[in-house]
């Protein structure tokens, strides 16, 4: 059965839920490990007010016992702290939708007599599940080495420098940084930037860079197209709240480039007759780590741009359903700039796809099965890849 999870809960309801389906059985679980990467959603220069009252903490409620998974479906519960100030109280009817958020679209949907339902599960605040999640996926993934990070590449006009710094390294900066971003001087600017929104009563968009390190080679397949890699991950990555675009690797400059510039050539490394080396080697890394829809080996390189959000301080044009008349958007409490606290959700969202792909090439039930399966996977290595060089007939 394929790994899947589904979250449940409003922004203001009395708690989020999750159930992760399909982890196997055996892999050492506490909550802390979770509460771990529910602090880093909760961090970020440009959060809102809500970031000062929620303190998120999750109780595991099912699928984990003696502190191992047991095979069974992981059910997850984070309280919204600020529940206690809406239950029980009639609250102001919603009847201006903000333009860019879900409020008018989910009513056409859903027949919504006030626009609030919409707000309620649209919010980001749903999030917070999304990386409970992710947070055992990563954990799992970690479990064969393989490491998920990210950071911030651009906010508004100021975009970083990376220069050849590594991966790890812009990981380990990341998160000393209030804006996420492994460029100093970038940072400071961002935060200079973003300062500046908030006295603007506005809000700022950006650009997140998500890398996932030691991806073995044949995850995802190119046998279908809802099996391709970067396929599933497009649709993990666009379905967070408020990001409208996604790249893998150079896309958009590899649009710009001859055929001959755009992909990443193949070659055996120098070697002697004393010490012959068989790994195929890569001269760049355009592709992002996958081709064809499957792995590739190489560092998986993902970019997603998040538009400004859609609640602001400063009134946007909207029409007062209920009045039927134009009038401001009122506002509701929101992040000024959402993007370094974002970079978490898009983290777990992939650690989700590697954690599924990574589950569907090994097979098994417990982790026990999995570690000595994913130890003879085959490599990008001449003796992994034996050649008949003869001529084939393939149809009769």
């Amino acid at each position: 059965m394929p790994l899947r999870f589904l979250t449940a809960g409003e922004s203001h309801g009395p708690a989020l839920t999750a159930i992760l389906d399909g982890m196997p059985a055996g892999l050492p679980l506490a909550a802390s490990i979770i509460d771990l990467e529910l602090a880093r959603r909760q961090k970020g220069y440009g959060s809102g007010g809500r970031m000062k009252i929620e303190k998120d903490t999750v109780q595991i409620l099912g699928g984990v016992m003696a502190g191992e998974t047991t095979g069974a479906p992981i059910a997850l519960l984070v309280e919204n702290a600020d529940h206690v100030k809406w239950k029980g109280k009639a609250i102001e009817p919603m009847t201006a939708p903000r333009p860019g958020h879900a409020d008018l679209t989910g009513a056409v949907k859903y027949g919504y007599r006030d626009l609030r339902p919409a707000l309620e599960r649209a919010s980001a605040r749903e999030t917070a599940m999304r990386v409970a999640a992710g947070a055992v996926c990563k954990h799992f993934l970690a479990q064969f080495d393989i490491v998920i990070g990210g950071y911030v590449a651009s906010i508004g006009e100021v975009a970083a420098d990376f220069g050849d710094m590594p991966y790890e390294e812009r990981f380990a900066r990341a998160e000393e940084s209030d804006v996420r971003c492994p460029d100093e001087e970038a940072a400071r600017q961002m935060r200079a930037e973003i300062e500046k929104t908030i006295h603007g009563k506005n809000t700022l968009g950006g650009v997140m860079e998500i890398v996932a390190l030691n991806v073995p080679v044949g995850l995802g397949s190119f046998t279908q197209w809802d099996k391709r890699l970067e396929a599933k991950f497009a649709m993990a990555i666009m379905s967070v709240q408020a990001i409208k675009g996604v790249e893998i690797g150079d896309a958009f400059e590899n649009a710009k480039r001859l055929g001959t510039a755009a992909h990443d050539p193949i070659q055996l490394p120098i070697t002697n007759l004393q010490s012959p080396i068989s790994n195929l080697q890569r001269l760049s890394n355009r592709a992002g780590g996958a081709e064809g829809g499957i792995s590739n080996g190489q560092p998986i390189v993902l970019r997603a741009a998040m538009k400004p959000i859609a609640t602001t301080l400063t009134p946007q044009q909207t029409v007062d359903l209920a009045a039927g008349e134009n009038a401001p958007t009122k506002y509701e409490r929101s992040d000024f700039c959402p993007v370094p606290r974002a970079v978490p959700i898009l983290e777990a969202m992939v650690a989700f796809v590697l954690a599924e792909a990574l589950l569907e090439k090994l097979g098994g039930d417990s982790l026990a099965e999995m570690k000595p399966r994913f130890e003879t996977l085959r490599k990008a290595t001449l003796e992994d890849l034996p050649m008949d060089n003869t001529p084939h007939v393939f149809w009769d």
